[in-house]
C-alpha cells in the first residue's frame, strides 16, 4: 500500500548563486548579464562559448542574460586589444569572458618577447575594462594534446610557462581567474596514460581546436573555476513517505515497497548530456560539479526498478542506487531531456544571427574608394536591427528553459 504525503512545505532553499560582494566564492555571472565572449578561433567556434551560455540559460531560466561572441579566428591579445573599443566597450557588456594566448605563444618554445607583449595587451585590457565598470574573467587556454598535435609535447610545456603570469595579472587587474590550461592539462594527462593513441577519448580534431568533447571540458574548467553552482535540484523520498526537496517543489508523493510516484516542478533545468559528450565525462568527475540534478528514494525492495517522468523512460536504476541517490543529470531521455535539448538548438539558432551581426556587419571594413558619408550611420542602424532579432530570439530560448511540473514514477522494470 503506497504512503502519502504531500509536499509543498518542506522546501529547502539552497543558498543564494549569486552574491553582490564580488568575493570569490560567488558565481562570476549575475542576472540580466550581457556577456560578450571574447577570443581567437577557438571562442569563433561557437562551442565552448555555447556551453557557458547553455549552462546559464537552463540553469537561471530567470536569469535575462544576453550572449554575444567576439572571437576571431588567428587573434591573439595584442588584436583583442586593438578591437577592444570596437567589439567590448561599444557592445556595452556587463562581464566579458577573456580567452587569449594559443596563438600569442607562438606554436614553439618559450618566447620572453611574445609573453612580454601577451602580458601587456592583457593588462592593457583588463584596465579598460576596470575603467568601464565591466566585469572580467581573464582565462588561460585550454591545454593542447600531444597525441595529436604535431610538436605538441614542446608546445605543451611552453603553454605553461607561457600562461603562468595570468592569474597575478588577473588578481592585479581586478579580474576573476579560471585556469582552464591547469585543469584541461590535468585532464589531458590522464587521457594521455589511460589512451595514449587516442582512440577514443579525444577532446581536439587538430590537438587543440575544440571538437564536442573538447569544448566539454573547456567549458567545465571555466564554470567551476567561476564558482558556479553544481546542483540543479534535489528529491530525497524516505521509506516513510516523507519528502525533502532542494530547488525544487514536491508534492502527492506516494511511496511502496515497490514504487513511488510524485510531482516534481524544479526551478531550474539540467543541462542535457550530449552523446559525443560521453568519452570526456570519466576526466569531468562526470559532470558531478555542474549538473547534480538527484532522486533519492529509500524503502524499495532488492531489483530493479524504472525511473519515468510524464509516462516516458528517463532511466533504469536498482533499489541499491536509488536508496543512495541517481544523478538524472546523467540521463539521456525522457521529456527532462528533451527540453534541455530544444533549449540546446534554440541557443544555436539564436547564435546564427549573432554571428552573422559580428562577422558580416561588426567587421564590415568599406574599401578606401567607397564614400557614403552615413555610413557608419548604416551600420549601427543595422547591428540594432539585427540585435533586435537577436533578443527576440533569446526571449524565446528563456521561454523554452521554464521548468514545468512533471509526473514522476518509479515502478519495477519490466
Amino acid at each position: 500500500m503506497f504512503r502519502r504525503f504531500a509536499l509543498f512545505s518542506l522546501l529547502i532553499i539552497a543558498a543564494p548563486a549569486f552574491a553582490a560582494d564580488g568575493s570569490d566564492e560567488t558565481f562570476f555571472f549575475k542576472p540580466g548579464d550581457r556577456i560578450v565572449w571574447l577570443g581567437d578561433s577557438i571562442t569563433e567556434q561557437y562551442q565552448y562559448s555555447t556551453y557557458l551560455e547553455l549552462y546559464l540559460t537552463t540553469r537561471f531560466p530567470d536569469g535575462k542574460f544576453t550572449f554575444l561572441n567576439a572571437g576571431i579566428g588567428g587573434d591573439t591579445a595584442h588584436g583583442g586589444l586593438a578591437r577592444f573599443q570596437k567589439h567590448i566597450l561599444d557592445e556595452k557588456p556587463t562581464a566579458i569572458t577573456i580567452n587569449f594566448g594559443m596563438n600569442d605563444a607562438g606554436y614553439g618554445k618559450f618566447n620572453e618577447k611574445l609573453n612580454e607583449r601577451y602580458r601587456e595587451s592583457t593588462e592593457k585590457m583588463l584596465k579598460l575594462a576596470k575603467d568601464a565598470k565591466i566585469r572580467v574573467a581573464l582565462c588561460s587556454p585550454n591545454a593542447i594534446d600531444p597525441r595529436i598535435m604535431g610538436n605538441g609535447a614542446q608546445y605543451f610545456e611552453t603553454q605553461k610557462e607561457f600562461y603562468a603570469p595570468l592569474k597575478g595579472i588577473a588578481e592585479k587587474g581586478g579580474a576573476r581567474y579560471a585556469d582552464q590550461y591547469g585543469q584541461t592539462r590535468a585532464m589531458i594527462e590522464k587521457m594521455m596514460k589511460d589512451d595514449p593513441k587516442a582512440a577514443k577519448a579525444k577532446p581536439y580534431y587538430d590537438g587543440f581546436h575544440t571538437s564536442e568533447p573538447g569544448a566539454l571540458i573547456m567549458a567545465y574548467s571555466i564554470l567551476k573555476d567561476l564558482k558556479a553552482p553544481a546542483l540543479v535540484s534535489n528529491v530525497d523520498i524516505a521509506a516513510d513517505g516523507k519528502a525533502t526537496a532542494t530547488k525544487c517543489k514536491v508534492g502527492d508523493a506516494k511511496v511502496s515497497d515497490t514504487g513511488a510516484t510524485f510531482t516534481r516542478l524544479d526551478e531550474s533545468l539540467p543541462l542535457p548530456l550530449l552523446s559525443s559528450w560521453t568519452s570526456m565525462l570519466p576526466y569531468a568527475n562526470d559532470l558531478k560539479d555542474l549538473n547534480d540534478y538527484g532522486l533519492k528514494i529509500a524503502g524499495l525492495k532488492d531489483g530493479s526498478y524504472e525511473v519515468l517522468a510524464d509516462g516516458k523512460l528517463v532511466t533504469k536504476a536498482t533499489a541499491k542506487e536509488l536508496a543512495a541517490g541517481v544523478n538524472l543529470g546523467l540521463a539521456k531521455s525522457g521529456p527532462v531531456y528533451e527540453q534541455s535539448m530544444g533549449v540546446f538548438k534554440a541557443i544555436q539558432e539564436k547564435n546564427g544571427h549573432v554571428a552573422t551581426r559580428f562577422f558580416s556587419i561588426h567587421r564590415f571594413n568599406p574599401p578606401s574608394w567607397l564614400k557614403v558619408s552615413d555610413l557608419e550611420d548604416q551600420k549601427k542602424a543595422e547591428l540594432d536591427r539585427i540585435m533586435a532579432i537577436i533578443d527576440e530570439n533569446q526571449a524565446k530560448v528563456f521561454e523554452l528553459a521554464k521548468p514545468v511540473e512533471r509526473k514522476w514514477e518509479v515502478r519495477s522494470a519490466k
